[in-house]
C-alpha cells in the first residue's frame, strides 16, 4: 500500500499569455529504506511529480520564504515551476516561468526579499548563455535578462545578497569543433526589490582563469585540439562564505577560489586522489557479489556540489564526490581495465605493482595483466586514458578511476581534512544488499559497481541546534545520506533515507506502474530551517531528474523526542526494536540521574555520568 499526495492547483499563473499548472499526484512509498544512529530522522512527508520519466523535469530546488514557495528547474522544458508549500504535505504547482522556446534551464537561486535568479542555456550550448531575474513571489515576470558565459550550469547569491555567482561550465560541442572558456559571472543585483520591480539594473563582470595552474589540476584533451588552460577549466557548482566562492571545477578535480567583489580568480587546487590500495570499493558489476576490496586503483574525486561552512572559526568546503568524464564524440579519456593493451590502448607496465589486488573468485593474489582483466576483478571499471602513462606514453603505469564515491571536508587551500572513503557503499550493502549500487532507471543488483557506483551528486548543509549536518544526495541508487560535520575532521554518519521502493522496477520508463517506485535520481537539495519553513519544522527539499518528483522531509532531531539513540533501524523492522530502544532509553536516563545524584558523595563517578550524559545527547 502506498501513499498518494495529490496536489490540486488552487491559483495559476499567467506566463507569455499561457494559463500553467497542472494537478499532480505523487508516491511516497510505504516502505522507504530508513537505516541510522537514531540522532536525526528523516521522514517524506509531501511530494509533487510531474509524470515525466528521465526528461529533467525536477532538478534544482530553492525556497522563498516570504511567499513559502518553491522553485524548481524543469530543465529541458526551459522553465522554473513554481509550487505553493504553505501546507508542505501538499506541495501545489500554480505557476511556470519560461525562459525561452529552445532552451534549458540549469539552475536557480532566491534571495531573502523574494529576488529570484536562474540560469538559461541556448538551444547551442556552446553560445553565451544568459541568467533572468524574477521575482518568486510575483506572476512569473521576467523582470531582466543578462548575458553571461557558456553554458551557464549553476547559480547562486552570495550571503549579503549583492550579487550572483555563476558557473559558466565551458563544455565543448560533441564533435569538439568548439571548446569554449569555463568562467565565472559575477553579478552585481538591485539592493531591493519592491512592489515586484528592480530598484536598479543588474550588471555583469568575469572572472577568467589564466594559463597556468599548480600541478595536479587535470588539463588535458584531445591532442589535436588540446584548448588553453582556460578552454579545459570546467566550473560546475559554487558555494560562498565571507566574500569568496568556492567552484569545483569537476572535470579538473579541482577547487577555484574567486574573489566576489573584484571577479577575480585567487586560487585553484587540486583535490588529489583515493587510493584504493587502503580504501576499499566494488568494482566489478559481473561479480555477482557485493565486494568491496582494495585495488591497485586511484580515483580522482571529481565532485559536483560543493557547500562551505564555518567550524572553529575557520571555512571549510564540502564536496560531493561524483566523478565525470570527458566522453564526447571526438573526444573521450574512458576505457575499461580489461580493454588496455587492445585497439590501440596501451597496455599495463611489465612491472606494473599488482600489491594488494585479490581475485574475487580464488581468493589468490592477483599477479598479472590477465588475471587483473577479469570481468570479476578489474576488467569491468572504467579508468581515465588521459593520465597513468609511463614517460614513453606506451604503458599504463598507474590506473585512475572516476569518483570518490563519496564525499569530503577541505579547508580553502583544498587540503583535505575529511573523507567519508568507502562507508557509502558499506552502509549500502547493510541497507539494501539485494539492490546494492543499482541504477535509477532500472531495479538492478551491482549494476553500478563499475561506473562511479552510487554517484553522490547533490549536496545542502543544514544547522540544527548546534550541529551541522550535510544532506547528500545520491543520483543512482537514490536517497539521501545525512553526515553531522560539525567536527570537520571527525565527520559522523547519522541515517540514510531513500524514498525508493525496490519492488516496483522502473525499467527505463517502460513499466508503466514506474511512479509508484517513488523518488529515482536526487539532483538538488535544499535544507529549509524551522524559523523559515512553513511548517515551524526543519525541512528538506528535493528534486528528482528521472522520477520527475519534488518531495519534503521533515528533518527531526532526537531532542525532540521522536528518536533514541544506540541502534540503527530499517523501516521494515517490526515494532520490538524500537520498544527496546526505548525502555533501553528510559533504563539509561534513570541511572544518568542516579550516576547524577551519587557524584556528589562520590566524584570519582563524575567520568562514567559525563560519558553516559554525552551519549544521551
Amino acid at each position: 500500500m502506498k501513499k498518494f499526495v495529490a496536489g490540486l492547483v488552487t491559483t495559476s499563473l499567467v506566463v507569455a499569455g499561457t494559463v500553467t499548472g497542472t494537478p499532480a499526484s505523487a508516491v511516497i512509498v510505504d516502505k522507504p529504506v530508513s537505516v541510522g544512529t537514531g540522532d536525526l530522522t528523516l521522514t517524506a512527508i509531501g511530494t509533487h511529480e510531474t509524470g515525466e520519466f528521465e526528461k529533467s523535469s525536477a532538478e534544482i530546488v530553492a525556497y522563498d520564504a516570504g511567499s513559502k514557495r518553491l522553485l524548481v528547474v524543469n530543465a529541458l522544458s526551459g522553465a522554473v515551476t513554481i509550487l505553493d508549500i504553505s501546507d508542505p504535505t501538499s506541495p501545489t504547482e500554480v505557476g511556470t516561468v519560461h525562459a525561452g522556446a529552445g532552451t534549458t534551464v540549469n539552475s536557480v537561486s532566491v534571495r531573502s526579499d523574494g529576488l529570484a535568479i536562474a540560469t538559461v542555456e541556448p538551444a547551442t550550448k556552446t553560445d553565451p548563455g544568459e541568467v533572468i531575474l524574477f521575482d518568486a513571489a510575483g506572476d512569473g515576470t521576467i523582470l531582466q535578462r543578462l548575458p553571461v558565459g557558456a553554458p551557464p550550469d549553476m547559480v547562486t547569491f552570495d550571503e549579503t545578497g549583492k550579487y550572483a555567482v555563476v558557473a559558466n561550465e565551458g563544455e565543448p560541442a560533441e564533435d569538439y569543433s568548439v571548446d569554449p572558456e569555463g568562467s565565472v559571472s559575477v553579478i552585481s543585483v538591485p539592493a531591493e526589490l519592491a512592489s515586484g520591480a528592480l530598484s536598479t539594473t543588474a550588471t555583469v563582470a568575469t572572472a577568467t582563469f589564466g594559463e597556468s595552474v599548480p600541478e595536479g589540476v587535470r588539463v588535458f584533451g584531445p591532442a589535436d585540439k588540446p584548448g588553453t588552460v582556460a578552454q579545459n577549466l570546467e566550473p560546475e557548482y559554487i558555494a560562498t562564505k565571507d566574500s569568496k566562492a568556492y567552484v569545483t571545477l569537476q572535470e579538473n578535480n579541482a577547487i577555484a577560489t574567486i574573489d566576489i567583489a573584484t571577479a577575480t580568480v585567487e586560487n585553484v587546487a587540486p583535490l588529489g586522489t583515493v587510493n584504493l590500495r587502503t580504501v576499499g570499493m566494488d568494482v566489478s558489476d559481473k561479480d555477482d557479489k557485493i565486494n568491496i576490496a582494495n585495488w591497485p586503483v586511484k580515483a580522482f574525486l571529481l565532485p559536483d556540489s560543493i557547500g562551505a561552512y564555518t567550524a572553529h572559526g575557520s571555512t571549510y568546503l564540502v564536496t560531493a564526490n561524483e566523478g565525470d568524464s570527458r566522453d564526447w564524440t571526438g573526444y573521450s579519456e574512458e576505457a575499461r581495465v580489461k580493454e588496455l593493451g587492445e585497439d590501440s590502448l596501451p597496455p599495463l607496465a611489465e612491472d606494473f605493482n599488482f600489491a594488494g589486488a585479490v581475485d574475487s573468485e580464488t581468493g589468490e593474489a592477483v599477479t598479472s595483466a590477465k588475471q587483473l582483466h577479469k570481468k570479476h576483478n578489474l576488467g569491468r571499471l572504467k579508468i581515465t586514458t588521459s593520465v597513468g602513462l609511463n614517460a614513453e606514453g606506451t604503458a599504463f603505469e598507474e590506473l585512475y578511476t572516476f569518483g570518490g564515491r563519496g564525499f569530503s571536508i577541505v579547508d580553502t587551500a583544498g587540503n583535505r581534512v575529511f573523507n567519508s572513503d568507502s562507508q557509502f557503499e558499506e552502509i549500502l550493502k547493510d541497507a539494501v544488499p539485494e539492490y546494492f549500487n543499482s541504477n535509477h532507471t532500472e531495479t538492478s543488483f551491482d549494476g553500478r559497481s563499475d561506473d562511479k557506483g552510487p554517484e553522490p551528486e547533490g549536496l545542502t548543509l543544514g544547522t540544527i541546534g548546534d550541529k551541522t549536518y550535510a544532506f547528500i544526495g545520491l543520483e543512482r541508487i537514490g536517497g539521501i545520506m545525512v553526515y553531522d560535520i560539525t567536527n570537520p575532521a571527525a565527520a559522523q554518519f547519522v541515517t540514510y533515507f531513500n524514498n525508493r521502493d525496490f519492488n516496483v522496477d522502473p525499467q527505463e520508463g517502460n513499466n508503466a506502474a514506474w511512479q509508484e517506485a517513488g523518488d529515482l535520481g536526487p539532483e538538488g537539495l535544499t535544507f529549509i530551517p524551522a524559523s523559515t519553513s512553513p511548517n515551524g519544522k526543519n525541512l528538506l527539499a528535493v528534486g528528482n531528474e528521472v522520477s520527475g518528483t519534488t518531495t519534503l522531509f521533515e528533518v527531526t532531531p532526537k531532542n525532540d523526542g521522536t528518536s533514541v539513540p544506540g541502534n540503527v533501524t530499517t523501516s521494515s523492522d517490526d515494532g520490538r526494536l524500537k520498544t527496546l530502544d526505548i525502555i533501553f532509553a528510559s533504563l539509561c536516563s534513570t541511572f544518568l540521574a542516579v550516576l547524577t545524584a551519587l557524584v556528589g558523595f562520590a566524584p570519582q563517578l563524575a567520568p562514567l555520568r559525563d560519558q553516559l550524559q554525552k551519549l544521551l545527547g
